[in-house]
């Protein structure tokens, strides 16, 4: 592994598009680690396929925002909507300017894309790989940054804590086994959902929510860890790991969800949560466990165009989406709860932030709107990052240290992280039944 410093400036805890782009907001001055628990193409991020919702004119700010909402069943905060929504046409040009290449009409301006529970075509897209060249293009302005040290294959065992203060983190090489300490001024928590923890999900399995359980360690407040979305159509398998996703813009273009004997039964543009029931209820109903979705709608052409990766691994799995419906079935997707953060995405902790699907600051509500995703991500780190270049103070010189005794057997340690996140999010569910 790389050598590191005993401290830095800033810890961001994870390299998908929330750590990315936290690390391009910060100071040019300040020394920052950047850790990947894996290879830094595996994140969630990477595989986003959809794309980025963008605030097209002013006129479509009431429409948006009553999406994101009816979406969330309206328990969605207020406040972290608007900063959302007003903060993604200066974000969306950041992104262009760092080289992400968004798909235009005719006349070269931006095109959009429709998907459930959408009342507009908002949604910017490349392919139906739009989170794969954001996070791409994201790496690169990050590795030509001299004041960021990036390190993958490296995990985040715990915190480093002291009167409700962080201090920094406690780490591991993946590859050496080796445990270490780095303090840092700041920590900025990035690193994912929970999809590690549930046999079927779109997620890497090396998504296990740490900073839940990490959290749960050291009393720092979370919200709503019961709220975890399922998405309606992944490629259905019979295989072992990870679902692969089968984009709501496909539904979105025109797609149809059909029962065993080919009739449709649902609309299919309705929020996910709506559309998942309605699959599930109908599964049952026919005594399946897929239903179909039929692309033949779209035309070969568009498919060819717009969905190529998904054509492709289709093909992979025996079917070609051109010629026939393919089968499809819910699974864990994203994570609407998280660590608890105000608007500056700070969380309960004195010097610790945390961003992207990590963290809960209340856009989503009970339910995301499709393709806020990424744009949730990027324009909350972007605000961690301000917040802590406006704050920035030294931490004290009274710092505490590890006990690595706690950490030597990290499967140990990992199946206890696991059983605290279940049994509080159990105890979640039942408080708000």
């Amino acid at each position: 592994m790389i050598e590191l410093k005993d401290q830095y400036d800033v810890i961001i805890v994870g390299a998908g598009v929330a750590g990315l782009y936290a690390a391009l907001n910060l100071p040019r001055d300040k020394s920052v680690l950047l850790i990947a628990k894996e290879g830094l193409r595996k994140c969630d991020s990477y595989l986003a396929q959809g794309g980025i919702c963008m605030l097209k004119s002013p006129l479509d700010y009431e429409s948006y925002f009553e999406d994101t909402m009816r979406a969330g069943h309206y328990e969605n905060n207020r406040e972290s909507v608007e900063i959302m929504i007003k903060s993604s046409p200066a974000v969306i040009v950041d992104l262009i300017r760092y080289g992400a290449d968004f798909r235009k009409d005719e006349n070269g301006e931006l095109a959009f894309t429709r998907e459930g529970a959408h009342s507009a075509s908002r949604i910017l897209f490349h392919d139906d790989c739009t989170g794969k060249e954001i996070t791409k293009n994201l790496q690169k302005a990050v590795r030509k940054l001299p004041n960021v040290t990036l390190v993958p294959n490296c995990t985040m065992l715990d915190i480093l804590e002291q009167d409700n203060e962080c201090f920094g983190i406690v780490a591991r090489d993946n590859k050496t086994g080796r445990l270490f300490s780095v303090y840092a001024n700041y920590t900025i928590w990035a690193c994912g959902g929970v999809g590690g923890l549930y046999t079927n999900s779109t997620n890497y399995r090396s998504l296990t929510g740490d900073a839940l359980a990490i959290s749960l360690e050291h009393n720092i407040r979370l919200a709503h860890i019961d709220y975890v979305q399922i998405h309606p159509t992944t490629l259905y398998s019979k295989k072992k790991g990870r679902r692969f996703l089968i984009s709501e813009s496909v539904r979105g273009e025109g797609a149809h969800l059909l029962d065993k004997n080919g009739n449709r039964f649902t609309d299919e543009v309705q929020a996910r949560d709506v559309v998942t029931a309605a699959i599930r209820k109908q599964m049952e109903k026919d005594g399946t466990d897929h239903v179909l979705l039929d692309m033949r709608p779209l035309g070969k052409e568009q498919i060819l165009d717009h969905f190529p990766t998904i054509y492709k691994r289709c093909l992979a799995e025996g079917y070609d989406c051109t010629e026939q419906p393919i089968p499809v079935v819910p699974a864990q997707h994203y994570f609407m709860g998280g660590v608890w953060v105000d608007s500056h995405s700070k969380t309960s902790m004195q010097r610790l932030y945390a961003a992207g699907e990590t963290s809960c600051n209340g856009v989503h509500g009970k339910n995301r709107l499709a393709s806020n995703s990424l744009l949730e991500s990027l324009v909350f780190a972007q605000r961690a990052a301000w917040h802590i270049a406006d704050e920035f103070s030294p931490l004290p010189t009274d710092r505490p240290e590890a006990d690595y005794g706690k950490y030597a057997d990290v499967r140990e340690l990992f199946k206890d992280y696991k059983e605290k996140i279940i049994t509080e999010r159990e105890r979640e569910a039942k408080t708000n039944e």
